[in-house]
């Protein structure tokens, strides 16, 4: 099984396995890879530029890379794949790009967001 990480479950591991939510460890000691989109790391930058993160963008690509996640670019059939996406169920772009991409793929996103829930059955959700 092939897991997508969102945005915030990407920092938390990237904080250490402790931060990371229980119910999120047996995924990912179960799939055979774990992606980081190149959406999540976008996101992560412009919260830091605008303040509402505190995170050393700098360091964080060399960071993923060394810690075993495979980078998922962004894909013009995953962008086209948004359209498809009902703006009801969910209304932050960077988590509508995740779902898209999961579906593209396919493979698994692991989130604490169950309004992501209502896309696809792909979407699993742990608590935080």
């Amino acid at each position: 099984m092939n897991l997508l990480l969102d945005t915030h479950l990407m920092l938390w591991a990237m904080q250490g396995r402790a931060t990371l939510p229980k119910a999120a460890l047996p995924w990912l000691d179960r799939a055979d890879a774990v992606y980081v989109s190149a959406a999540s790391l976008w996101e992560a930058t412009i919260k830091a530029a605008l303040g509402k993160l505190k995170v050393d963008v700098a360091s964080l690509e060399e960071r993923l890379d060394d810690a075993g996640f495979v980078q998922l670019p962004v894909r013009w059939t995953h962008a086209a794949r948004v359209a498809s996406l009902p703006q009801a169920a969910h209304r932050d772009p960077f988590d509508r790009l995740l779902v898209a991409q999961a579906l593209s793929e396919p493979m698994h996103l692991l989130t604490c967001d169950a309004g992501l829930r209502a896309y696809t059955d792909l979407v699993i959700v742990v608590p935080a």
